[in-house]
């Protein structure tokens, strides 16, 4: 059976996830090639056979431009899960920054709008 890692959470800086078909291995947690940091595993204790993964992010990996930590199982040497951080002032003109300005502004228009609606008493 091969190895699966599942995230089930990311946040605040902490990896969650569920690591089954393993036998005797830990998770290294990889950044530019190093070794930055090795996840805990405990039995999970909703599913039987399967490890609980917890790993909380170094902060050196949170830096300007994309950051992608590879979790990679060291019985196998395969990457299991990838964590991809996107930030700074690389990303300004970045399409999903944009669209997320837009989204906000759109917001704004439509309140202003329902909100001159219900002043006139239009629909």
């Amino acid at each position: 059976m091969a190895e699966t890692l599942v995230c089930t959470a990311l946040e605040g800086g902490r990896y969650e996830g569920v690591l089954t078909g393993a036998v005797q291995t830990e998770i290294e947690a990889l950044h530019r090639g190093k070794i930055i940091s090795i996840a805990q595993l405990a039995p999970h204790p909703e599913e039987e056979g399967a490890m609980a993964v917890s790993l909380t992010l170094p902060v050196e990996v949170v830096s300007d431009g994309v950051q992608v930590v590879g979790l990679r199982s060291s019985a196998s040497g395969e990457v299991l899960d990838r964590i991809t951080l996107m930030a700074g002032s690389a990303l300004d003109e970045d399409i999903r920054g944009e669209m997320a300005l837009l989204r906000d502004e759109l917001e704004m228009l439509k309140r202003a709008f329902r909100r001159h609606c219900a002043e006139t008493g239009e629909d």
